[in-house]
């Protein structure tokens, strides 16, 4: 018994129907010739839930290109109806699939035309639209009139991944119910990590977000709701956020979002609503100090009064706040 995974594919490309063998069963993924191995992988991820670093893609005459996630599947020469075997293991343990996968700390630079290169490029546009018809959010609690959005990256933005601890509350960032908190007056909150849904689940749950009286969480995204993008010399997955606002028009837009990720090419397809936050490592050396959180609140809060957050500057956030500061202390 096969299962089937439906794609919308704009027209004019070339798609591309690939049987994958795994655990005794066939599954029928769909995509694009302009996708990536690793594009592949997250179609195969959502048909089997096995992560995309868990799988081995075995067809004998690709060899060991099936292991290069950054190579698009028109260079490998791919036919339509092709059969592979994929072998890999669903696992149940996800802390220690967190703690045994690879870090990526390198947050490599763009150029500003690289950048415009990419959001405009229409490659790009089309996988977005794609994404969009392949990945419906599901909403925890509705969307309110009137709010602005905030977008979070989970790891090394509000929790330390990588440390370990008897009890995850020493992982979480300092302040994190207090910041969810006060910003939940203006803004609708989701959570977008780069990682599978349950972990999104078990780590929020953990922490305590997901019940937490003062504040609700509109929606949860993981990796499957990324898209994966390229530039002359590199290929690299990124968080777009015209996901939310195709789903949500008449709530959510560039004019009233704002997205914190401490790695900036996850927002390079909006880059003008985008904040890189400084992560949060070494928990148990930094929790004593770390006040990133609360400088935050102070700036969310002064920008939620503007009518559009996509002419901000985010990069000079801070001085933005101080200057706001500045302006309450001479008017009190």
């Amino acid at each position: 018994m096969a299962s089937s995974s439906t794609v919308s594919v704009e027209e004019g490309l070339e798609e591309l129907t690939l049987t994958v063998r795994w655990s005794g069963k066939e599954y029928t993924v769909r995509v694009c010739a302009d996708d990536s191995v690793g594009e592949l992988k997250r179609r195969i991820c959502e048909a089997t839930n096995v992560l995309p670093k868990r799988q081995k893609l075995l067809y004998p005459k690709l060899g060991p290109k099936l292991a290069d996630d950054s190579l698009l599947l028109s260079q490998l020469n791919l036919k339509s109806s092709l059969k592979m075997t994929m072998i890999g293991t669903v696992e149940d343990d996800i802390i220690v699939d967190q703690v045994d996968a690879p870090e990526i700390v390198d947050d490599f630079e763009l150029g500003q035309d690289e950048v415009v290169d990419i959001k405009d490029k229409e490659v790009n546009k089309q996988k977005l639209r794609r994404r969009v018809n392949q990945y419906k959010i599901e909403l925890l609690h509705p969307c309110r009139s009137g709010k602005k959005l905030l977008v979070l990256d989970i790891d090394y933005t509000l929790f330390d991944h990588r440390s370990t601890a008897e009890n995850p509350l020493e992982l979480m960032r300092p302040y994190l119910h207090e910041f969810l908190s006060a910003v939940y007056a203006e803004y609708d909150i989701i959570i977008w990590s780069a990682t599978s849904m349950k972990w999104v689940e078990l780590k929020m749950g953990q922490l305590g977000v997901l019940n937490n009286p003062d504040y609700k969480i509109t929606a949860l995204l993981d990796h499957l709701a990324m898209i994966t993008v390229q530039t002359d010399s590199r290929i690299f997955d990124c968080k777009p956020l015209g996901l939310i606002w195709a789903q949500f028009p008449e709530y959510y837009d560039s004019r009233n979002t704002i997205m914190f990720d401490d790695l900036r090419r996850n927002f390079v397809m909006n880059p003008q609503n985008g904040l890189t936050i400084r992560p949060f490592r070494k928990a148990h050396l930094n929790r004593g100090s770390d006040r990133e959180l609360v400088k935050l609140t102070q700036y969310l809060l002064a920008i939620a009064e503007l009518s559009d957050l996509s002419q901000l500057d985010h990069s000079n956030w801070e001085s933005f706040s101080e200057d706001n500061d500045a302006k309450r202390r001479r008017h009190s």
